[in-house]
């Protein structure tokens, strides 16, 4: 049987469910359990499990928990899907009237994971 990860109190027409906010790569994300983001390349392999320990912030229905910067004894563990490259991107740069013109393209490094469990 399929739990949701949310639900609705239908006594008091609130939404509860638990997320957290964790940091990775110079960046900020919002996640809850299943998810699936992209982030800055990270050096594991597919199907390995990392955790994320940089916890910012963890709501668990109307519990919050927030971290003086990072909450202690807690982490998000996820599981590495793949290791790929973003869109390219080009880039274009000019100096009217010197005849100076550079053109470059970036693909950003990323890494996929799925987050499996937010341990509190």
């Amino acid at each position: 049987m399929h739990v949701p990860l949310f639900w609705r109190d239908r006594a008091r027409g609130e939404l509860k469910f638990m997320y957290a906010i964790i940091e990775t790569g110079g960046k900020q994300y919002r996640v809850k359990e299943g998810d699936v983001l992209r982030v800055e390349r990270l050096p594991h392999e597919p199907g390995e499990v990392l955790e994320f320990e940089n916890v910012l912030f963890v709501r668990n229905g109307d519990e919050i928990k927030i971290g003086n910067p990072r909450l202690p004894n807690t982490c998000v563990s996820a599981k590495v899907i793949a290791q790929g490259k973003g869109r390219k991107i080009l880039v274009f740069k000019y100096k009217a009237k010197k005849n100076y013109r550079k053109r470059y393209g970036h693909r950003q490094p990323y890494t996929e994971v799925r987050i499996q469990e937010i341990k509190v």
